[in-house]
C-alpha cells in the first residue's frame, strides 16, 4: 500500500502552483550550481570571437505571447545577416567556441533566467521563433496546440528526436509534444530529466 501510494505521487498530474514551484527552486539551484560553468563560458566566448557574451532572440511562448529568450552566443554576430535559416549540420557560423557550446548545451543555461521570470518551463515544448512559427503552422496541422503550455529547456521531443531543421521534423517533433500534452505528469517529466543528462553527455542531436 504504501508503495502504491508512493509511485501516484510520482506518477501524478503535476498542477500549476506546483510546476511552477517546481521550476523556481530547481531553476534557482541550478542556477547557483552551474555559476562557475557559465563565468568560465561568458570569458571564452569573449576571447574567441568579437560580439557579445548572450544572444537575445524573441520566441513564441504559451498562447502564443512572444519572449526574449537568452542564450550564450554560439555564432558569429551577422550569422543572420541574410535572414533566420535553421541551423545545419557543420554550420559554419558556428564559431569555435560555439561549437562546444552546442554539444555541451552549455548555450542553454542562461535559460534558466527565462524560466525564473516565468516565461519557460524547464520542461516543455521547445519554444520557436515567430517566423518559423507562421510558416509551420500553414503546413503542419495541429501545429499550435503545442502552445497551450508553457515552453521548455527540455522535453520530450528534445530527448526523442534530434535536432529538427525542416518542415518533416517539425512534423515528427510535434508528434512527441502532442504526446507530451497528453501524458504530462511527474513519472514523464522525471524520465525525461533522466533522458536529458543521456542527452547532455554524448552530445546528441548537437548542431
Amino acid at each position: 500500500m504504501r508503495r502504491s501510494r508512493l509511485w501516484a505521487i510520482t506518477a501524478g498530474r503535476w498542477s500549476a502552483t506546483e510546476r511552477r514551484g517546481r521550476d523556481l527552486i530547481a531553476g534557482s539551484a541550478l542556477l547557483v550550481l552551474t555559476l562557475p560553468v557559465t563565468v568560465v563560458a561568458a570569458g571564452l566566448i569573449k576571447l574567441d570571437s568579437p560580439g557579445p557574451v548572450f544572444y537575445r532572440q524573441t520566441r513564441v511562448g504559451r498562447h502564443g505571447k512572444t519572449f526574449t529568450l537568452l542564450k550564450f552566443r554560439s555564432m558569429r554576430v551577422d550569422a543572420e545577416r541574410d535572414g533566420p535559416r535553421w541551423a545545419s549540420v557543420g554550420d559554419p557560423r558556428v564559431t569555435r567556441v560555439g561549437r562546444f557550446l552546442r554539444l555541451t548545451r552549455i548555450d542553454e543555461l542562461p535559460q534558466l533566467l527565462n524560466v525564473l521570470r516565468g516565461d519557460m518551463s524547464l520542461i516543455g515544448p521547445r519554444p520557436e521563433r515567430p517566423h518559423f512559427v507562421d510558416q509551420l503552422a500553414e503546413v503542419v496541422p495541429d501545429y499550435q496546440s503545442r502552445h497551450e503550455i508553457p515552453p521548455g529547456i527540455t522535453g520530450w521531443a528534445q530527448v526523442n528526436y534530434p535536432y529538427g531543421a525542416s518542415v518533416e521534423d517539425a512534423r515528427h517533433k510535434l508528434s512527441y509534444d502532442l504526446y507530451y500534452l497528453r501524458h504530462r505528469s511527474r513519472g514523464l517529466d522525471f524520465r525525461i530529466l533522466l533522458r536529458t543528462v543521456r542527452v547532455v553527455l554524448f552530445g546528441i542531436g548537437a548542431r
